[in-house]
């Protein structure tokens, strides 16, 4: 996957006219995480170098719009708002927000009705809770959580049309698969996992939110995912502090983790939290990147990279599954956890194959992180 990257340079307004082709008069805001939302005031938050996401959003997004995007765009307001963290991957936002005045608002009273765009920049997503209010209140938008400068200048720079159409032309190789088989390779031990499909139709993030249908996307896009309708099997696990687990899965969710490296007690947590909820390890998402990227060190963009693959365990009514919120016994645990697999993630794990079965067909779509036969026909490209 070494290769070099060019971009052109990053442009606001070819972004913003691309990903929502934006009707004039429409109104658009900018949403930002923090430990404590009412240092937005008077933009406190700049001088605290711990929040690189947020600041960054205010130089390029809330400056950019202010300096003449908006004016470009036909676009109103551009106001910014911050809500306290929510600790998690794709938890429940809290009730309320607060302005660059101290102000204090509510977001289904003051914000969610009153405009038509809206961008989030945080450290845990928000995909999941902003695409259910979306579809509730009638707005557009985007998540960009974990934004950096190599985001910027790579996947946030690329062109969302072509960024479409590769997406789909894996999209429609997928469709209809019954099932994918994973094997991987670690410390000389050999594992699998297998994820039932049930010859649905495979999805798309690909980052385009247009027109009229009330919808939030992930910027950078780039992937074709399933819901998955059962998981059997193993999959390794790389926990926050390095140690290694392997997890074992059955009836479509993870059932528990044994230590394969570093810390036992880690291990034991996630065990922990799986017996509390088992919805937080249910599988709820298989997905694989479709563009070429160059690893940012987050995993927003780098699992839109071809060649990369993930699951996710937990929350997956975002992405047209069952589980919600009110699945799980506690809304803590309600969130949306992806595993990324990657050679620079985890360059210890090898996946020597990734197969999809469809009918009487099996398909080789990756080998050790490069394109197998079945994606580069799809690609339409050579060995």
């Amino acid at each position: 996957m070494s290769r070099d990257f060019s971009f052109p340079p990053f442009d606001l307004s070819r972004l913003l006219k691309t990903v929502f082709a934006p009707r004039p008069g429409e109104r658009i805001a900018l949403l930002i995480d923090l430990p404590d939302p009412r240092r937005v005031r008077d933009f406190g938050f700049l001088s605290d170098p711990s929040s690189s996401v947020q600041r960054l959003a205010h130089e390029v997004f809330f400056e950019g719009l202010r300096q003449g995007v908006s004016k470009e765009l036909g676009l109103r307001g551009g106001d910014l708002f911050a809500y306290e963290e929510t600790g998690g991957s794709n938890l429940e936002l809290p009730e309320e927000a607060f302005d660059v005045e101290g102000k204090r608002l509510l977001f289904d009273r003051d914000l969610y009705p009153n405009f038509d765009i809206l961008l989030c920049f945080s450290r845990f997503s928000a995909t999941a809770p902003l695409t259910a209010k979306a579809k509730a209140f009638g707005f557009r938008g985007a998540t960009m959580h974990g934004l950096n400068r190599t985001i910027l200048a790579t996947g946030l720079s690329v062109d969302y049309e072509q960024v479409s159409r590769q997406a789909e032309l894996l999209r429609r190789g997928l469709a209809g698969a019954d099932r994918f088989r994973i094997d991987y390779r670690i410390g000389g031990q050999d594992f699998s996992l297998t994820l039932e499909t049930a010859g649905a139709a495979a999805q798309k993030s690909h980052g385009l939110c247009r027109g009229e249908n009330p919808d939030i996307v992930n910027l950078p896009a780039g992937e074709v995912y399933f819901v998955p309708t059962g998981a059997e099997g193993d999959f390794p696990l790389r926990l926050e502090d390095g140690s290694l687990a392997i997890v074992r899965v059955s009836g479509g969710r993870a059932q528990a983790a044994r230590p394969f490296s570093g810390d036992p007690a880690r291990i034991a947590l996630y065990n922990r939290r799986l017996a509390e909820d088992p919805a937080a390890g249910a599988v709820g998402e298989l997905g694989f990147g479709t563009q070429e990227l160059p690893p940012s060190g987050q995993d927003i963009q780098d699992e839109k990279i071809l060649g990369t693959f993930h699951i996710a365990t937990g929350r997956s009514d975002h992405l047209g599954g069952p589980l919600g919120p009110s699945s799980f016994r506690h809304p803590r645990n309600a969130t949306h956890d992806d595993i990324l697999f990657a050679p620079f993630k985890s360059p210890e794990l090898r996946v020597p194959q990734v197969r999809m079965e469809r009918k009487e067909e099996t398909r080789i779509l990756l080998e050790d992180y490069r394109l197998g036969p079945y994606f580069r026909e799809l690609l339409g490209r050579a060995q």
